[in-house]
């Protein structure tokens, strides 16, 4: 007997290519519009549409001007999410919490993260 487990057949693998370059282009076009301040951060959170459901946040937070890893690892850390979190599995409360924090000026971000505890850091031993 043949196994056919984990093979795709030619009809199905195009749609899944297709599918994924669709992915692709709308995730490109989303980081552009970001990227040129036309689609704010904090909508696309809210609203989270269907090319931004399994993205990550840091690549949606770093897609923003004089956003880096550190800090966007900051700020997710401030809020107690992860950064490699997909956008689609995020609850309201985390995507409110989310949206107000990056809609508030920098000095307000500073001052709320200040307040709120630090998960606890894995100890070496």
């Amino acid at each position: 007997m043949a196994s056919t487990v984990g093979t795709l057949t030619g009809p199905q693998h195009l749609r899944a290519l297709e599918h994924a370059n669709r992915v692709r282009l709308a995730r490109a076009d989303l980081k552009r519009r970001v990227a040129s301040g036309h689609t704010r951060v904090a909508d696309v959170i809210l609203e989270c549409p269907w090319e931004a459901q399994s993205m990550e946040l840091s690549e949606l937070l770093m897609s923003q001007k004089r956003w880096g890893r550190e800090r966007c690892r900051r700020l997710l850390l401030a809020l107690g999410i992860p950064e490699n979190k997909q956008m689609g599995t995020l609850t309201e409360r985390q995507r409110v919490a989310l949206s107000a924090m990056l809609q508030a000026p920098a000095g307000e971000r500073r001052a709320y993260a200040a307040t709120q505890p630090f998960p606890p850091r894995a100890v070496a031993a």
